[in-house]
């Protein structure tokens, strides 16, 4: 039974690449910084794959890097606010290092957007004023970060009862149990 709200929580993600409207979107990443200390920061879902594999964009030099770098071990939250459905997944991050696949991402990134990945200095430094920062003219800091989940948390506001499912990566599929809300 559990596998309807696993078809159910895998549609809203998909449907959260594919329509720019859909609350799924954006989503809230939390890694763990060099202090110890959780961050958490909006990401825009940029991929899933049939296997639940999401993916984002990022600069290569902002902080979530070097975070991911020390430990990949990060969490996802997203939320639909209408169906008041909540998503959690935990996973693994992994820098995609594949060229084509970058190239291929890159290749669909609007001129507009492309900016972002193209600063003089890092994300998070400090400049004088948001007028001040420069831009490179060919190069980039494009990077994409994929996240392999193993556990997955399905939480449905509803009433008479709300309804929270946990999932858990075992083997080559996913295993399902209810739990109380």
């Amino acid at each position: 039974m559990t596998d309807l709200f696993f078809r159910e929580l895998t549609q809203e993600l998909q449907l959260g690449v594919s329509e720019k409207g859909h609350p799924f979107r954006y989503g809230t990443l939390a890694t763990v910084g060099a202090d110890q200390m959780p961050r958490q920061r909006t990401i825009v879902l940029r991929a899933v794959s049939d296997t639940l594999h999401l993916g984002f964009y990022t600069d290569r030099r902002s902080k979530k890097i070097s975070h991911i770098a020390k430990n990949n071990r990060v969490s996802l939250l997203f939320y639909h606010p209408e169906k008041l459905l909540q998503i959690k997944i935990e996973g693994m991050a992994i820098l995609q290092k594949d060229t084509t696949v970058l190239q291929q991402h890159w290749n669909q990134i609007t001129e507009g957007s492309r900016k972002d990945y193209t600063t003089h200095i890092a994300p998070g430094s400090t400049v004088s004023n948001p007028d001040a920062v420069d831009y490179l003219n060919e190069a980039h800091h494009f990077c994409m970060v994929n996240i392999l989940p193993y556990e997955i948390e399905y939480l449905k506001l509803k009433r008479p009862h709300h309804l929270r499912v946990h999932y858990r990566m075992e083997g080559d599929g996913w295993k399902g149990q209810f739990l109380v809300p």
